[in-house]
């Protein structure tokens, strides 16, 4: 993947195995974002391509229902909450989509901000929006882009428990985080990008022994250096 003759992406292959939850990991400006923006079609790649189930992805062709939350928030900021979720649910077919975003704005603690604008939200409330969104229509490749930035421990873990109900459906993660915990606690297998290169690739336990025991958070720090975010 290269932009104005700029390589940003080189010789990267990495699998995501069905089922599991996948770490996509590495510094601001490593590509993980540009990785998954290629594979999706968002950016044109200059080579390589995502295969899902052995099959070149198409959106619309592809049978795997594919669900991506990007880190910066995409939603109607004018419309309110029940509307934007409604607007949503029809477009991915979801079944009962008002008593689904009840249901879920309940669990989330943002049953009160129905009628609220998008706008009127904290950042915070708008990624629940956005990750209600994301899950509603129970897709079966989840790509989750820095999915609890910027929240405090409680909703964070909230967060988490509702990600990880939606694995237990039988999903497949990748998951792009800097929370090392996460990565540990959830994940399977993870990727270490930096400057569009793997530095480590494998289950959590064989990166482990391949940086000699260290844990996640030493072992970014042994692959950045001194290099700052």
């Amino acid at each position: 993947m290269a932009f104005d003759g700029k390589t940003v992406i080189k010789d990267l292959t990495f699998t995501v195995k069905k089922g599991e939850i996948f770490g996509l990991l590495g510094a601001n400006g490593s590509g993980k974002t540009t990785t998954i923006r290629a594979l999706l079609g968002f950016y044109t790649p200059t080579g390589g391509e995502l295969l899902i189930d052995g099959a070149k992805y198409n959106p619309e062709s592809t049978k795997v229902t594919v669900g991506y939350l990007p880190e910066e928030r995409g939603l109607y900021r004018k419309e309110n909450v029940i509307d934007t979720m409604l607007y949503f649910g029809e477009l991915k077919g979801v079944k009962n989509p008002l008593e689904w975003s009840r249901r879920y704005l309940k669990r989330v603690g943002l049953e009160d901000k129905e009628t609220e604008k998008i706008e009127k939200l904290s950042g915070g409330q708008q990624q629940k929006i956005q990750l209600g969104i994301t899950i509603m229509n129970d897709p079966k490749l989840l790509i989750l882009d820095e999915p609890t930035k910027g929240f405090d421990p409680m909703n964070r873990r909230l967060l988490m428990e509702i990600i990880e109900e939606h694995h237990k459906k039988g999903a497949s993660i990748i998951m792009i985080t800097h929370y090392m915990d996460e990565v540990e606690r959830f994940c399977d297998r993870a990727l270490l990008l930096k400057d569009g290169t793997a530095r480590a690739y494998g289950t959590i336990k064989e990166i482990k022994q391949e940086f000699g025991g260290k844990s996640l958070d030493q072992i970014f720090v042994d692959v950045y250096g001194g290099d700052h975010e």
